[in-house]
């Protein structure tokens, strides 16, 4: 539920497939850089991710109890379409959308997360949760796009949005089915490779891969939480025994391994259960893109950390936090804004201090990337300047740069230029 990939890899990604596929005149030359609005956090062309990097941004001020810019929350409000729904990023925002324009339910879902956490824009989230419930797929569940199959991500970020305006999401059913019945199908079983975790999407064989990236989303989904989530209760008395029925919530607490019953709570701490395992070697987990298997993922490790501590506690997530303290400086100063909100979050939910993140003060990080903000208080996330009391517990991470480097490289004919969240399988 973030953005996974850092800027410099998907600009490395881009421009590898931009020399294979470009005319021989235009792969020559660089290309002229963008304009940026002033309104705007971050410096990289904001085709693929402004609305993703300026609402993640702008929840994790919300979160240490900064005041955004107005011009960087009103920049974020223009971007809506007519209809509620937002696209990654509109140029030339006095043009009505149309059908040409690829609005996507990761970025409406994590406008939705910041637009409530700050309060007053009632009117923008409620539109905004109208689209997504049209565009629910008959599993329950959300893809990327309106009519796409529904995978893990896109389905944990709208359930972090439903929970940030006080929608229960097990009341927003397609037919009979609701948002965690579809994460419940997609998490799996107990045996054989990868159990306990969460795949992206079942492959063309209806098979499922477990996915470190999909599955560090699918457990904060699976609470009923998001981006901000806060730590559970470590300890708390496990459920794990009882099969529970689907959209009855809990904080099962810790948990030693994978255990039965398909609740979305056993989910939950059967994901946890595969995280662990997964961080247990090296404190964090690792790149999924060929030739880079070797390589940290700073993003993921910290949505992990954000996973770990809302299911089980922020004790369970001390080991890849205190890596992160000490290796994620030079991936967030390279990254950007959302990388900055991910560092964020993960300290927020393991109530660790953002200005002091192994020496990184993440929240002047922050702010200088974008519009100087409008005031800094003490650090609250009470929620009560909020569109609904659990805002401050909500935010939830689709990742858009696998769409970017899957559409780029379906363009060159290049597909194993692809996201860890995309090839399902653990990184």
């Amino acid at each position: 539920m973030n953005v996974r990939r850092s800027t410099a890899v998907l600009a490395a990604a881009t421009a590898v497939i931009g020399a294979a596929s470009a005319p021989a005149s235009v792969a020559a030359g660089p290309s002229p850089s963008p304009v940026l609005p002033s309104e705007l956090y971050g410096s990289t062309d904001p085709t693929y991710d402004g609305v993703w990097r300026q609402s993640l941004a702008l929840l994790a001020q919300h979160t240490v109890g900064v005041k955004p810019a107005a011009k960087a929350v009103d920049w974020l409000t223009g971007q809506q379409c007519a209809d509620g729904a937002f696209a990654p990023y509109r140029a030339d925002t006095a043009k009505a959308c149309d059908a040409k324009l690829m609005v996507d339910t990761n970025n409406t879902a994590a406008a939705v997360q910041a637009l409530a956490a700050l309060g007053g824009h009632h009117a923008a989230t409620g539109k905004a949760v109208a689209w997504l419930k049209s565009v629910q797929n008959t599993d329950g569940g959300w893809g990327y796009t309106p009519g796409g199959a529904s995978d893990t991500n896109s389905t944990s970020v709208v359930i972090g949005a439903l929970t940030a305006v006080g929608e229960k999401a097990q009341d927003v059913r397609k037919g009979d089915r609701t948002p965690y019945d579809a994460l419940v199908k997609l998490a799996l079983r107990c045996d054989g490779d990868g159990a306990g975790a969460f795949a992206f999407q079942p492959d063309k064989k209806n098979s499922l891969a477990a996915n470190a990236d999909a599955t560090a989303a699918g457990v904060v989904g699976a609470l009923g939480k998001g981006l901000a989530a806060t730590a559970g209760k470590q300890g708390a008395a496990s459920k794990q025994g009882q099969a529970g029925k689907q959209g009855q919530l809990g904080e099962p607490g810790a948990v030693a391994g994978c255990g039965e019953g398909r609740s979305p709570q056993q989910a939950a701490a059967n994901g946890v259960a595969y995280l662990t395992k997964a961080l247990a070697k090296d404190g964090h987990l690792k790149s999924a893109l060929p030739g880079a298997t070797d390589l940290p993922d700073y993003g993921n490790t910290a949505d992990a950390v954000v996973a770990l501590a809302a299911q089980g506690g922020a004790g369970r997530a001390a080991g890849p936090l205190t890596w992160l303290e000490k290796n994620s400086a030079a991936w967030a100063k390279q990254s950007g804004p959302a990388a900055y909100a991910q560092l964020i979050f993960a300290a927020h939910a393991t109530g660790t201090d953002p200005r002091d993140f192994g020496g990184t003060d993440l929240v002047t990080q922050l702010n200088a990337t974008g519009p100087a903000p409008l005031a800094a208080t003490a650090e609250s996330t009470d929620g009560s300047d909020s569109d609904s009391a659990s805002a401050s517990d909500s935010g939830g991470s689709g990742n858009v740069w696998w769409m970017v480097a899957a559409g780029l490289a379906a363009g060159a004919g290049i597909g194993f230029l692809l996201s860890g969240r995309n090839k399902r399988r653990r990184p």
